[in-house]
């Protein structure tokens, strides 16, 4: 605009000032339109003039835009430093379109292994369980049992790889705060934790392996349960062997058993009266019993048929059960610390005064159980349950907390005696006033009118806290049922172990539900319609537990193929975890206790989601779908060319959690 005003400036100066003409108009005797032109009007040559000036104007405009802001114009500001300083020229490159890689393009050149473990959390974990298998620990490290290598980690936020256990699979696993057994592939019992080696307060006094140590071998072991100071390992043939947990008491029992003992007897009439543990191991050993070994002694029942063999052993804190192929129910005293005093044998009378003669851990069998064939059994830390063929289900033991699936109170503080519990009453309403029981209406239940009693599937117990699993048909209008599988809960909840979403001292109203583990229904495509979601198996601590689904799986996806769909997924199944979270034992990565249950991340699952532990919460895993799923059995095949028939497994105990490879 500037180079336009100064174009029309030049123009003006040019033209020489015309004078002013006046015209006077005078009056005429001539014809009209003779007289003499007027002034004031430009004739042709001042028109003239004009237009050139305009159009001399616009020529010098156009000629001076073009030439300032041309593209030759602008090539020559870029080369010159003296343009560039007078104004930014700015070149915009040409944009080019880069697609994103085809699936096929990406399976061709990854593979399809890769392109279904990035699309797909859930194969990707079965992938690795199946090419990796192993231990994963987590919770409290006081007593070195999670992470044995890390002397100084105080707890493992997380499921962390036990190294030693790399590539193995094993026949069973039970973690304890201070003390981990291990079952090994061929039968052998590893021990590790400051309750094998002894605690120490100076590094000095630390032992110089922390690797797992065989303490019981060539006995075909088959499955362990651990007490307060004794482990109980259940041989393949049936026999049940019972070891010390400390090394010392190994050692100090074989030297012991070196020597001629004779029985020793005592007038004391509670175990209270001893000031030591020490005196209550001196009068055991002494007791004569049959042994397997310098440090090992025999506690199989001596009264069993013919044909009948023990098939499962729990234990408690002090006491433990055996179940035999004939469904009969023995109890024995599993601790050398102190006598089981809270009814937890189920044997009426017994104390360590009125003991029969012979061992003071010789099995007996639970006289108020039978005639009652057992299916299962389960030991928290001073009671015991034992589910029925029938369904039914029998409690005994301590009832302070409610954990004999019955109302806790001062009048009924334990039963020595096994007594049968009311499930059928959870799922019962007073027929005519249709007025709710109290106690169910209480613990917050709906119940429902049923159609058959309804059967309980499975049990676990752990501390102060019992689960059951119930199975009910229930109408749902007209003449229809179905069938419902709820789970249940009582006990202890002052950690939220109890999975109600309440945070109860003691259950002073009977059992609870678990809503998120209760009415789960799932699409069963070969039935063609809804069928209920159980539960496969619970696992249960001093303070928390853990449920395995029994959701679909899947592990016959073929192999890499350039054939394969990338819809070919396997997947697993489902787990959660609630209760006591003050060592990290849920592995949520937090220290927070959960009421409910939640999921978890997978296993190595930092390195999988690449988040930052603050930042992966139970609804971002939901979203993201990577959420811990525990492989399915399977036959694979091991480095070592075998092939065996394994899954993944969860273990629950005082504190601490861990997943493995079971066969």
């Amino acid at each position: 605009m500037a180079s336009l005003r100064r174009a029309t400036c030049a123009v003006t100066t040019t033209l020489k000032p015309r004078p002013q003409l006046l015209s006077v108009r005078w009056a005429s005797d001539l014809p009209r339109g003779r007289g003499p032109r007027r002034g004031g009007r430009r004739g042709g040559r001042g028109r003239f003039f004009g237009l050139a000036a305009a159009a001399f104007v616009t020529g010098a405009a156009l000629y001076s835009y073009s030439t300032f802001v041309g593209p030759e114009k602008k090539g020559k500001a870029s080369t010159s430093s003296s343009s560039s300083r007078d104004a930014a020229t700015v070149i915009i490159p040409k944009a080019e379109i880069e697609f994103e890689e085809t699936l096929q393009s990406q399976q061709a050149r990854d593979g399809q292994d890769d392109v279904r473990a990035t699309i797909s959390p859930q194969h990707r974990q079965v992938q690795d369980s199946l090419e990796n298998p192993g231990v994963y620990a987590w919770g409290s490290n006081a007593g070195r049992v999670v992470a044995p290598d890390l002397p100084d980690a105080a707890v493992i936020k997380e499921p962390r790889r036990m190294p030693f256990f790399d590539g193995q699979v094993l026949r069973d696993l039970c973690l304890d705060r201070d003390v981990g057994v291990a079952v090994t592939e061929a039968g052998d019992v590893l021990q590790w934790g400051v309750g094998l080696w002894g605690r120490t307060t100076s590094a000095a006094a630390r032992p110089t392996t922390t690797t797992p140590l065989p303490t019981l071998t060539g006995k075909d072991i088959v499955k362990v349960a651990v007490s307060r100071d004794r482990i109980l390992a259940l041989s393949s043939n049936g026999s049940v062997y019972s070891l010390p947990v400390a090394q010392a008491d190994q050692q100090q029992q074989q030297q012991q058993q070196t020597t001629t003992t004779t029985t020793t007897t005592t007038t004391s009439s509670s175990p209270s009266s001893s000031s030591s543990s020490s005196w209550w191991r001196n009068v055991l050993w002494r007791t004569p019993a049959p042994s397997a070994g310098a440090n090992v002694r025999t506690v199989t029942p001596n009264d069993l048929a013919w044909n009948e063999r023990v098939v499962d052993v729990r234990a408690g804190l002090e006491h433990c059960l055996l179940l035999t192929s004939k469904g009969r129910v023995f109890s024995a005293v599993a601790s050398f610390d102190a006598f089981p005093a809270r009814g937890q044998l189920g044997l009426p009378g017994l104390t360590f005064a009125t003991r029969p003669p012979g061992p003071v851990d010789a099995p007996h069998e639970v006289t108020g159980l039978r005639g009652i064939a057992a299916t299962q059994i389960a030991a928290g830390d001073h009671h015991s349950l034992v589910l029925a063929k029938d369904g039914s289900l029998y409690a005994f033991g301590d009832n302070a907390a409610g954990q004999l699936c019955l109302p806790a109170s001062p009048n009924f503080p334990s039963s020595e005696a096994p007594i049968q519990v009311p499930v059928a009453k959870l799922y019962e309403s007073n027929s005519g006033s249709g007025s709710v029981d109290k106690a169910l209406v209480l613990t917050g239940t709906t119940p429902s009118r049923a159609v058959r009693p309804p059967r309980v599937t499975s049990i676990a117990a752990g501390g102060a806290t019992s689960f059951f699993t119930v199975d009910a048909e229930e109408e749902t209008g007209g003449a229809q049922t179905r069938v419902v599988a709820d789970t249940w809960s009582c006990g202890s909840g002052l950690a939220g172990n109890l999975g109600t979403g309440k945070w109860v001292h003691v259950s002073t109203k009977g059992p609870g539900k678990i809503p998120a583990l209760s009415g789960l229904r799932e699409y069963d495509e070969a039935a063609g319609r809804t069928v209920p979601l159980h539960v496969a198996h619970l696992a249960a601590g001093t303070t928390h537990a853990s449920a395995v689904l029994d959701n679909a799986t899947r592990v016959t996806a073929r192999p890499s193929s350039s054939s394969s769909s990338s819809a070919d997924t396997n997947w697993g199944a489902d787990v959660l975890w609630w209760g006591g979270n003050e060592h990290y034992q849920l592995g949520t990565g937090k220290r927070n206790n959960l009421s409910e249950p939640v999921h978890i991340a997978p296993l190595d699952g930092r390195e999988q989601l690449a988040l930052p532990g603050a930042e992966r919460t139970p609804e971002l895993l939901d979203q993201q779908r990577a959420r811990l799923s525990l492989t399915p059995r399977t036959t694979v095949r091991l480095d070592s060319g075998r092939t065996v028939r394994m899954e993944q497994r969860v273990v629950c105990g005082r504190y601490v959690s861990g997943v493995y490879s079971g066969v």
